[in-house]
């Protein structure tokens, strides 16, 4: 069975489950959630960590030299129990080896750490590959965050996504849960994006590059929660349409493209780890007083 272990500190209280290291809630001590509920109705996910794929693969199976494997949207992480390995009040850091069950599916001896750690008002969270194997190891990695929409006490205001960079990334879209390459026009203006849910109607708006190292997400005149991203140069927004959140999610990979190859090191951002190398991926998150 699943264990949950809590940290905090007098600003923050955040859990985090064993079955995938996910988060599962991220309070303020003045009772205010941050993150989204799970609520099935919409989508039973809070925080999945993704891994060894972001995105789908052709035919939901990825090839590695040649040999097919069978590989489910956003790989097998998310669906794994991992170990509790540390913790103390403000840390706790789970841990995924290989073993049998992601040989099957995955032919590479790695090992996936992932640290939530409270500092202030602010959380930070870490995964860590390890390639333990001989050969070089090709993965993606991503965070798959959802957050409340609309934010606490910002009912009624539009909500905005702000770029750091001010920059006006171009947009990509998903077809059958695929890449599909041909660049779009940015939603950004001057760094600038109002949410609205008619955006998401066709999936996710995904961003391959130009998003820069740090975001905003916030409520007119209201509430606005800061991000910063080390290693991970792809963003994702998406969410259902009508459904009070918004997952911000940055990647170190995507989803395939459409007729691409099945080949794992060919995806697009793919990560190739030499024997013994390690891998470190992380955003933080700062939650306003």
């Amino acid at each position: 069975m699943p264990i949950s272990i809590r940290i905090g500190n007098q600003d923050l209280t955040v859990d985090v489950s064993s079955l995938g290291a996910e988060m599962q809630a991220l309070t303020s001590s003045d009772g205010r959630s941050w993150l989204w509920t799970g609520d099935a109705a919409f989508w039973t996910g809070r925080s999945p960590v993704l891994f060894p794929i972001v995105g789908k693969a052709p035919d939901d199976k990825i090839a590695v030299d040649g040999t097919v494997y069978p590989m489910a949207q956003h790989g097998f992480a998310r669906r794994s129990e991992f170990v509790l390995a540390a913790s103390t009040e403000t840390m706790c850091r789970f841990e995924l080896a290989a073993s049998d069950a992601t040989r099957a599916v995955y032919p590479f001896e790695f090992q996936l750490a992932v640290v939530h750690a409270v500092e202030g008002r602010a959380l930070t969270v870490t995964a860590e590959v390890t390639n333990r194997d001989q050969k070089a190891m090709p993965f993606g990695l991503g965070f798959h965050s959802a957050f409340a929409w609309p934010l606490p006490d910002a009912s009624g205001r539009d909500h905005i996504v702000t770029l750091d960079n001010q920059g006006e990334p171009g947009l990509v879209r998903l077809e059958g849960g695929l890449i599909n390459p041909a660049p779009l026009p940015s939603p950004f203006d001057g760094g600038r994006l109002v949410l609205d849910h008619a955006m998401f109607e066709q999936d996710a708006m995904i961003f391959p590059d130009g998003v820069g190292a740090g975001l905003s997400y916030g409520a007119e005149g209201g509430p606005a929660m800061r991000f910063h991203f080390e290693n991970l140069p792809n963003l994702a927004l998406w969410t259902k349409p009508g459904a009070p959140f918004l997952c911000i999610e940055p990647w170190h990979g995507t989803a395939a493209e459409a007729g691409s190859s099945s080949e794992l090191s060919k995806r697009p951002s793919t990560t190739i780890l030499a024997p013994g190398a390690v891998a470190s991926f992380a955003f933080t998150v700062e939650i306003p007083e």
